[in-house]
């Protein structure tokens, strides 16, 4: 088989899209929180944006704030003209640097106060940081204090690396002798070290250890509760303490008391040291209800408003005042501001346009709340707007809406259709009358998911009990047998 070089002209189409574009869909898909961090980047970089300053007119002014702004524009003038007639020249100011300024400034002998790195030395950069200690420092802190011999150190540092957030061992014994480069016997020991530490029941590998290393710290080793836990936690589970006690022949009390001691036990001891921040949800869209109908108002708080400068502008307008490459920047320059403005009204337009749909639409939610939601798709939206399907999910993804019912994700509002006797109704709909239901149940007879079926099917609403046991456990909803509470 011959290589050869050889031309051909072939025809094809492509959909290519233009940096304008590409920022405009970028744009449209960012929430209010990265929008504000975008745009405060964008008026750093770009030379043609300034954010505008809203004034007070001068008629609006009182007499002695008008005397004032008087006083200071003579001021201002008179200064300017003294600038205008100092004999330095231009060159010389340019070239003047700012360590002749202080040399200049010192000449009379005064201590100006500045750092000088030759006679101080400065502190350390870490003593400007801090975090909260997390998990892993906390062990760590506790392992170098131990009196225990340098090489149980390192495989220790191994056996604290491999424990998650909650407190739970993630590798085997055998690995992590393999990366210690020692015996398994050596990790055992290690890993026994490392439980001995706060918080009680760390280092575990699964919840029986795990409960069980807290019993040994509470000397409550060879108990019943001991027993209970290493024979009996499927029935703890599921809380069939009648079951416990006929295994273990004792008397109902006597489980029960030893029940309220599990039950004050902790399942994940490593959550304590949790770093998870509260973020809170900064809607983008605020709807107000009026006489009229609903009021969208697009949130703009903490975004800087952006606009084109009138210095900048004056300054391209120059013809011949600058080189060919610096006219070039400046064109590209100002290109980008026009173009960020008009993906930022772009922006705004679609996300008022959808809302307005939005609330059209899903009005019996507005004025009724949430078991009124009707079943809707994002191709619903996109055919009325005619849109595509692609844009009313970026307009819809991680942005929140604010009306009086609470705070929504744009997303909520959409949902799958499920049939009932009313006609179609929505599957956000049933999850909240699902939650209800359970809310109001008795903690000491808690429903079943046939039972529950059978409650939302007098409601002319017919889905299975499967069904119910899905949407519960999207809830977050435990079982039957879980949310039964103990008469004792």
């Amino acid at each position: 088989m011959s290589l050869e070089n050889r031309l051909e002209l072939r025809l094809s189409q492509k959909l290519i899209l233009t940096p304008q574009l590409q920022q405009a869909i970028k744009l449209l898909q960012l929430p209010h929180l990265e929008l504000s961090d975008f745009l405060s980047q964008e008026l750093m970089e770009n030379p043609f944006l300034e954010e505008s300053v809203d004034e007070v007119p001068f008629e609006e002014l009182t007499p002695e704030e008008r005397d004032a702004a008087a006083r200071e524009e003579k001021d201002s003038s008179e200064q300017e003209d003294s600038y205008e007639d100092t004999d330095a020249p231009l060159e010389k100011l340019m070239n003047f640097t700012v360590d002749e300024y202080f040399e200049e400034r010192s000449s009379d002998g005064r201590d100006m106060g500045y750092f000088n790195p030759g006679t101080v030395t400065p502190p350390s950069f870490e003593q400007f940081l801090t975090k909260k200690p997390d998990l892993y420092d906390h062990l760590l802190w506790q392992l170098r204090l131990s009196h225990i011999p340098e090489e149980m150190i390192k495989v220790g540092e191994i056996v604290i690396g491999n424990i998650d957030e909650n407190g739970y061992l993630k590798a085997s014994v055998e690995e992590m002798a393999k990366a210690a480069e020692t015996s398994a016997e050596a990790a055992e020991k290690a890993l026994y070290i490392v439980q001995g530490f706060d918080p009680s029941g760390v280092g575990a590998r699964n919840l029986t250890e795990c409960l069980l290393i807290q019993l040994k710290a509470l000397n409550l080793q060879d108990t019943i509760i001991e027993k209970m836990i290493m024979n009996n936690m499927d029935e703890l589970e599921k809380r069939k303490y009648a079951v416990i006690a006929q295994k273990n022949a004792l008397p109902l009390k006597d489980i029960m008391a030893a029940v309220k001691i599990i039950e004050g036990l902790e399942p994940k001891p490593g959550r304590i040291f949790s770093s998870d921040d509260t973020n809170y949800i900064v809607p983008d869209v605020y709807l107000i209800r009026t006489a009229e109908g609903y009021q969208i108002i697009l949130n703009d708080e903490g975004l800087p408003r952006l606009r084109v400068s009138s210095f900048y502008r004056k300054l391209i307008q120059q013809n011949n005042a600058y080189p060919k490459e610096d006219k070039q920047f400046l064109i590209e320059k100002m290109r980008s501001a026009v173009g960020l403005l008009k993906s930022l009204d772009q922006r705004n337009r679609t996300i008022y346009r959808v809302t307005e749909t939005l609330i059209d639409l899903q009005n019996e939610f507005f004025e009724n709340g949430v078991q009124y939601l009707k079943p809707l798709t994002l191709k619903d939206v996109a055919s009325i707007l005619s849109l595509h399907e692609s844009t009313i999910s970026r307009v819809t993804s991680n942005k929140y809406i604010s009306c009086e019912h609470g705070i929504f994700c744009f997303r909520f509002l959409f949902s799958s259709a499920l049939s009932s006797g009313k006609g179609s109704i929505s599957s956000t709909s049933v999850k909240n009358t699902i939650k209800k239901i359970v809310t109001g149940e008795d903690s000491l007879k808690p429903l079943s998911d046939q039972q529950i079926s059978e409650m939302l099917s007098k409601s002319s609403i017919v889905i299975a009990r499967r069904t119910v046991a899905k949407y519960r456990e999207e809830l977050g909803i435990p079982s039957q047998t879980q949310r039964r509470k103990s008469t004792n």
